[in-house]
């Protein structure tokens, strides 16, 4: 997978959040936010394919995690990515 052309990784007022440039049809009734650690993802994977282990990878590699714990919080956010429409 990877994400969407036009998407764009924000920080404003010490919080990070995704704008959308040059986009006609989508829908920001909600303003879609990331934490440090989701925008440190986003950023290590912006412009590439990845999969929820990829993302894993670099959870382990930067943070004191377990892979387990660290492929379940990458599964959940790349379910969030896919249903907020960032990501294909």
């Amino acid at each position: 997978m990877k994400i969407k052309k036009g998407f764009v990784l924000r920080q404003l007022l010490g919080e990070y959040v995704i704008t959308g440039e040059g986009l006609e049809r989508v829908n920001f009734n909600k303003i879609i936010t990331l934490n440090a650690t989701a925008a440190y993802l986003w950023e290590a994977v912006q412009d590439k394919d990845f999969t929820a282990d990829t993302l894993a990878d670099l959870l382990v590699e930067r943070y004191e995690v377990d892979r387990e714990t660290a492929l379940k919080d990458s599964g959940t956010l790349v379910k969030s990515w896919t249903e907020a429409g960032l990501i294909e």
